[in-house]
């Protein structure tokens, strides 16, 4: 277990704190042309100037925390491989802790003052080349709230131990506690959910198996009354908060999954990262259900430019009416890639 849980994660709360207030300023001052600017590429995401400005307050914050916790830091961006050791040139083998961090989860989003992004944080004891997402103990999200918006939440949890919250005033600095609870509803029916289809490519086939889901479950049509609804927000930090708040009652990023069609197409592949999922812990702490489209925990590696798929419902009673029928359709929709 790590050690000085409660401490280590107020430091990643005051890191945090510091993002978020650095790429305020940013898009305060500049324009989303200048924010959009890409300067890179690296972790299987292409990097724009708003994601370099956050790397500066990433970098210094946890560099104080390494002087108590050496680290190994994971996150896009960091040079070639997506990983460097705190303090500088410590071998992986002698850091305690594997930090993974999504600095600016829904970088699109919030360039264009669309939605807001989230700061995404995971620790997990050091395993070696076996460390993955079911080792993370502790998770923390803040949300990067868009310039119009003057509450931002932040939620943080401890494995084993349930999750904690505060909402902030931007403009009075007032911090309340926040308690949330994920939909009790017991049907999917005129509720949100659905499957993610952000990029060209194989939008097609994932809206059919979303629509064929919907009218499997859902067989009785009233005139003028819609079966669900969706809710594409491009973000899986965003995703995981909609789910644990009450908004979306399940939500499957099935783009892992779709990847032959893409490659076989020679279209761009887009596939969500362990980064995006480091703090599905708070998701699953809340009473979320989070799995592989095969049922199993998550047990992603923490490596940058592994594609990942997954599942998540707001309540087992969810989780019981959509899983079976969505797998179902899976192997009848995209057969052999998924394990029986």
């Amino acid at each position: 277990m790590i050690r000085e849980r409660e401490r280590l994660a107020a430091l990643i709360r005051s890191v945090h704190a510091a993002i978020r207030d650095t790429v305020l300023s940013a898009c305060a001052e500049q324009s989303p042309e200048e924010l959009a600017e890409v300067v890179g590429s690296a972790g299987g995401d292409t990097i724009f100037r708003i994601d370099h400005i956050s790397e500066a307050s990433l970098l210094k914050g946890f560099a104080t925390i390494a002087a108590e916790w050496p680290c190994l830091i994971v996150a896009e961006g960091l040079g070639q491989t997506g990983r460097i050791t705190l303090p500088p040139g410590l071998p992986i083998d002698q850091t305690e802790i594997v930090i993974m961090v999504d600095p600016i989860d829904g970088t699109r989003g919030l360039m264009v003052q669309k939605r807001p992004a989230w700061i995404l944080t995971g620790v997990a004891p050091n395993r070696g080349h076996a460390t993955n997402l079911s080792d993370i103990e502790i998770a923390v999200q803040t949300e990067i709230p868009l310039q119009k918006q003057h509450l931002c939440d932040s939620l943080w949890a401890f494995c084993g131990a349930g999750v904690r919250g505060e909402r902030l005033h931007r403009f009075t600095g007032q911090v309340q506690s926040l308690v949330i609870q994920p939909s009790r509803a017991k049907s999917i029916a005129q509720g949100f959910g659905g499957i993610s289809r952000f990029f060209p490519g194989a939008r097609g086939l994932l809206a059919e198996i979303d629509d064929a889901l919907a009218f499997r479950l859902l067989p009785v049509h009233e005139p003028n009354r819609a079966l669900t609804f969706e809710d594409q927000y491009i973000s899986t930090g965003g995703q995981l908060y909609e789910l644990m708040v009450g908004h979306d009652r399940w939500q499957a990023d099935l783009r892992a999954l779709v990847k032959p069609l893409l490659v076989s197409r020679n279209l761009p592949v887009f596939c969500c990262h362990p980064y995006d999922l480091c703090t599905e812990l708070i998701a699953r702490e809340v009473g979320v259900l989070v799995t592989t489209p095969e049922g199993t925990p998550l047990s992603y590696p923490l490596e940058v430019e592994y594609d990942c798929s997954w599942v998540g419902f707001a309540n087992r009673t969810i989780a019981d009416q959509v899983f079976p029928e969505l797998q179902r359709l899976l192997r009848e929709y995209i057969p052999g890639r998924m394990k029986r």
